[in-house]
């Protein structure tokens, strides 16, 4: 008897399964904006147009993809500044572009400053695009940085990093941080953003894994340290645009070939049905030996 139940449950499962084929069309390429500002620091902007969904990625289609000719402004409140088109090596032969201060407009060319606002505007393809994003005060830095034997590994060479800040009271605080070690790029946490709805005014304590390079998939051990590496530690604060735009950036990155997970959409700040987004940096910077 039981023999035959299992039998026509396994039959009842497997007679529900269907084929189900998706009819993906093709859409219009469209603008993709990745635009950032940082106290001290000079705008950046590059600008691309998408790929499309069966589109196989390599060095000619990425450099074909970036837009020439546009006219990006970028504003302080004050002063209004028109970007100008960089070209930097990618590798040899092959070459990336950037807009950012023309040198030969210095007059109105300026830098980011805490708690200020700025507005971009983007004139390409006879479409205009617009978007605004605030750097904010610096609140709520790290009180100190100190490390510990990583868990469940036993080589003692392997360190994980804590940081100890008291973060300000008052909903509304958003952050990202990165890592740079030894003389390698600044890169974000695989989860790099977060907010201040469970720590708001509390002091906390937390581990911060090292940054990632998305391009180069994270081995085993990549969230922790090596006794004697250098490591300098970004911490920012951030508005919401930019934090909501890399929180729903970093879930659709993590959900990426997960069947189960939940539909989601990378909201950005850019108008006129653009993605990407412009993002505002209030940048706070330490350095640490491992030890």
């Amino acid at each position: 008897m039981k023999k035959l139940i299992l039998l026509c449950f396994a039959f009842l499962f497997f007679s529900c399964e269907k084929n189900i084929d998706f009819d993906l069309k093709e859409s219009p390429n469209v603008l993709v904006v990745d635009a950032e500002i940082e106290n001290g620091k000079v705008p950046t902007v590059v600008l691309t147009s998408s790929f499309s969904y069966y589109s196989q990625l390599n060095l000619q289609l990425l450099s074909a993809s970036f837009i020439h000719d546009a006219e990006v402004y970028v504003s302080n409140g004050v002063l209004t500044h028109k970007l100008k088109e960089y070209a930097y090596p990618l590798i040899p032969g092959v070459f990336g572009y950037v807009y950012s201060i023309d040198s030969a407009s210095l007059q109105t060319a300026f830098v980011g400053e805490f708690d200020t606002e700025y507005t971009l505007r983007v004139l390409s393809g006879g479409e205009e695009y617009n978007a605004s994003v605030k750097i904010p005060p610096l609140a709520g830095v790290p009180d100190s940085i100190y490390f510990k034997q990583a868990p469940f590994i036993a080589d003692t060479n392997k360190k994980a990093m804590f940081v100890k800040a008291v973060e300000p009271a008052g909903l509304g605080n958003y952050y990202r941080y990165f890592t740079k070690v030894n003389s390698g790029p600044y890169l974000p946490g695989e989860n790099s953003v977060f907010n201040d709805q469970v720590i708001d005014g509390s002091n906390y304590d937390v581990q911060f894994p090292q940054g990632i390079d998305r391009n180069d998939p994270p081995k085993a051990d990549s969230n922790f340290y090596n006794r004697g590496d250098t490591v300098t530690f970004k911490y920012c604060n951030i508005d919401k645009s930019t934090y909501t735009f890399w929180n729903t950036w970093e879930f659709a990155y993590q959900s990426i070939g997960n069947p189960f997970s939940q539909p989601n959409k990378v909201l950005g700040n850019i108008s006129n049905g653009a993605l990407g987004a412009f993002c505002g940096y209030a940048a706070w910077f330490k350095t640490v030996i491992v030890k």
